[in-house]
């Protein structure tokens, strides 16, 4: 808040230095060459960084500058100096009055973002850094440049049998994609604790976002909204982790200085078309301490820079493989924004957890479930 302060009052150097320096010129150029009218300069240039007050003192010194140069020849009372006088003075108004209607303008958007960033707290529930051995980092980006918000989601909860995740995006971006994004938030936080496995989770997300998606659609996009999902559970007890793909990109895995997409069978997004328990295909891998798992959206892996490149994830998050969950989504947002030039064309969100350090060994897998490192392929159980 000081800073703004400060460095205003350090530019109000410049116009006060400009009133000066015409005011001193104009009494050494000769007698038919008046630069009194380019004071008015002044208050423009303070309008552009200062408040009403700021301006209108700048205003009043200004004329104050004009009348002692009519005063200085001795013509403060005749027609043109006054019609001068009159002129500065309005002028100086009009701009004060700019002023106030831009600061108005200014406090209306800042309450705007305050809203914005208070819903986006209500739906996206700021994620805990640590639940239980995992360490959690996200990100979002919205591509609205006034909000905070968009299309983009994710939710992290413990279970009984483990953390679950889900990361995901509906179709559109912005404020626009904010009702389906609740939708989605409020039924995976509800229906995760009521549902044993990912499958049957998903059905019910599939059958909230049915039931409910019509009520929220435009009538120009009816029946065209629709939502890729990735859930994930990660177990408590060994290094087993179920993923299940409703048309959602595959995470990384950061190991070792690598980065490798787990290998997925997706199912169609949600809202595409009724889905029953059976179609999923719940994918299983190994999530051993110390690595790193990135979930993210397609707002990242498809933002282009100036040459229409896309942003290259899986070798730039390679780079900090090693890093913590926090710093991981540092280092992304800053090069994803260096990437794209600082503004993005859609929504985009990140999770990066990673399991940390553990001295004990895994528990012993069940018959028929089968971990495999990527090194030599994950292996999918099909429900």
């Amino acid at each position: 808040m000081r800073q703004p302060w400060q460095s205003s009052h350090a530019l109000l150097a410049i116009p006060i230095v400009l009133v000066i320096v015409i005011t001193v010129v104009d009494q050494l150029v000769p007698a038919d060459i008046h630069l009194g009218p380019l004071l008015v300069i002044a208050p423009a240039i303070t309008a552009s960084f200062a408040g009403p007050w700021l301006t209108g003192l700048i205003g009043f010194l200004a004329a104050g500058a004009q009348a002692y140069i009519g005063w200085h020849f001795g013509v403060l009372f005749s027609r043109n100096v006054l019609v001068q006088l009159l002129a500065l003075a309005v002028l100086s108004a009009l701009t004060v009055f700019y002023c106030v209607m831009r600061e108005r303008r200014t406090r209306q958007l800042a309450q705007v973002r305050m809203v914005a960033e208070a819903a986006q707290h209500v739906l996206l529930w700021p994620l805990p850094e640590q639940i239980g051995s995992m360490k959690i980092a996200c990100l979002y980006l919205a591509a609205e440049a006034e909000a905070q918000i968009g299309g983009d989601l994710y939710a992290a909860t413990p279970t009984d049998s483990g953390v679950r995740v889900m990361i995901g995006d509906v179709r559109g971006k912005g404020l626009s994609a904010i009702g389906e994004a609740a939708l989605l938030i409020g039924a995976f936080r509800e229906a995760a604790h009521h549902h044993t496995s990912l499958p049957t989770l998903a059905a019910a997300l599939e059958r909230s976002v049915a039931r409910n998606l019509p009520d929220l659609e435009p009538d120009e996009e009816l029946g065209e909204r629709f939502a890729t999902v990735m859930l994930m559970e990660i177990s408590d007890e060994g290094h087993v982790t179920r993923i299940l793909s409703c048309g959602h990109p595959p995470p990384l895995l950061l190991s070792h200085g690598s980065a490798v997409a787990v290998p997925v069978h997706p199912a169609p997004p949600l809202g595409i078309h009724g889905t029953a328990p059976g179609d999923y295909t719940v994918d299983v891998f190994s999530f051993e301490p110390g690595d790193t798992l990135l979930l993210y959206t397609d707002g990242v892996i498809e933002a282009r820079d100036a040459d229409g490149a896309f942003y290259p994830l899986p070798e730039r998050a390679a780079q900090w493989a090693g890093s913590s969950p926090e710093k991981l989504v540092h280092h992304i947002r800053r090069d994803l924004l260096d990437h794209v030039g600082g503004r993005l064309d859609d929504d985009a969100a990140l999770i990066a957890l990673c399991r940390a350090p553990s001295t004990h060994r895994a528990h012993r897998h069940g018959p028929g479930l089968h971990v495999g490192g990527f090194g030599h392929g994950a292996r999918s159980v099909p429900h």
